[in-house]
């Protein structure tokens, strides 16, 4: 399995987009997305509870947090407001030089091939304040 960290390395840059990477997903790890007001309520809890988390990407222009997660899991996400990506689908992230800038950047990016923990992830998003935040109707971005 190829880390995101490794894959970071290897990805080629965005024409026009300094220090910004094309990462294929879907190549032993599969990304699940949220809108970040959820997305952020999910790292808390994750943190809180020492949950094994793996990268997680914060996209501030589009409002959206993306949590690295084991391929397999595709079929596991549907009643949850994610949505999961994997195998044919590209993720537009700051490369290893850039961990921080205008467009969001890494809230946590492991040095090893940690995944967020799938069950954790479901767990956290079925948290009563996460559904909370998500029936708000501040929940647009999920999708």
């Amino acid at each position: 399995m190829t880390s995101v960290r490794d894959a970071l390395r290897r990805a080629p840059m965005v024409e026009d987009a300094p220090g910004l990477r094309l990462l294929k997903v879907g190549d032993g790890w599969d990304l699940v997305r949220t809108s970040a007001e959820v997305g952020l309520l999910v790292l808390a809890h994750l943190r809180a509870t020492g949950a094994p988390i793996g990268p997680v990407l914060y996209d501030r222009t589009n409002g959206r947090l993306y949590y690295a997660i084991a391929t397999g899991t595709a079929g596991h996400w549907h009643e949850l407001p994610v949505r999961h990506l994997s195998a044919n689908s590209w993720l537009v992230a700051p490369g290893l030089e850039i961990l921080d800038g205008w467009f969001g950047g890494w809230c946590e990016l492991p040095d090893d091939d940690t995944l967020t923990d799938a069950a954790a992830l479901r767990t956290a998003l079925r948290h009563p304040y996460v559904i909370a935040a998500a029936e708000e109707g501040h929940s647009g971005a999920f999708h």
